[in-house]
């Protein structure tokens, strides 16, 4: 008997089962299973899924909460502690539920130590390896499909500190990433773009600048805004490293 009148003897309830006793190579797959796809079998079961973040630490929740009563917060902390993670989740969160029109990132292009000389292509393709974090992070939040639909609307902007001088940031969340290589007139310019009905996020850790020491603007920035009290500077700690346990260990030494 061909496949196809198998399928039609199970379809019109004609199968019999008794043909293939005997045979231990043959398994009939039970009906009554645990799992259906038919809504009417699965009544109490979650049907719908979204993917929502939850902070690991104290210093995670304490960020988050910065970034939902405050239109600027400076978080400074060690690397693998959700710095650029939890901004862009936030700012996401934030589009999606139409308190912003438009997400505004951007981070500095400066090579880690060494150069990798000229790039090819035009702009956007020079600087795409510097915005390579920016991008998986967007894409963990969002399927890459609609970041470039979002790219191309003008909703998402991915753009450089170089390019930043005399904008006004309106009705956006920002986010300045890697704010440690940049210098104090930098992150100046940068902190006077914020406009009406937006918020700014500045992530960073001053003891890797790939800058020379007294070059990197960040320490000083958040020194001085500390006492601000419409501005929230949120330190995250070693134990809010969520990385590999190694990466705390490692930087308590280093």
């Amino acid at each position: 008997m061909t496949k196809r009148a198998l399928k039609r003897q199970l379809r019109e309830g004609a199968f019999d089962a008794s043909q293939f006793e005997g045979d231990d190579k043959i398994r009939r797959l039970p009906i009554d299973r645990a799992w259906s796809p038919l809504n009417h079998h699965n009544d109490d079961r979650e049907q719908g899924y979204l993917k929502t973040i939850k902070a690991k630490s104290t210093g995670q929740q304490a960020l988050i909460d910065a970034i939902d009563a405050k239109n600027l917060v400076l978080a400074l902390g060690p690397a693998g502690t959700g710095k650029t993670y939890l901004a862009i989740a936030k700012a996401v969160e934030a589009l999606e539920a139409g308190k912003v029109g438009r997400i505004v990132l951007s981070r500095p292009a400066v090579e880690a130590g060494e150069s990798i000389g000229f790039l090819p292509g035009d702009a956007e393709d020079k600087l795409a390896p510097y915005l390579r974090p920016l991008y998986d992070a967007l894409s963990d939040r969002l399927s890459m499909r609609r970041v470039r639909a979002l790219m191309s609307e003008g909703a998402i902007e991915i753009a450089p500190v170089g390019f930043m001088r005399g904008r006004t940031l309106n009705n956006s969340f920002v986010v300045i990433d890697e704010a440690q290589n940049c210098t104090y007139v930098q992150l100046k310019m940068l902190l006077t773009r914020l406009g009406w009905h937006s918020t700014m996020v500045v992530t960073g850790d001053p003891d890797q600048s790939d800058l020379l020491p007294t070059f990197s603007g960040l320490g000083p920035v958040a020194d001085k805004l500390q006492t601000v009290g419409n501005i929230a500077v949120v330190r995250l700690q070693d134990r809010d490293i969520v990385r590999h346990p190694l990466v705390a260990e490692m930087l308590g030494v280093l």
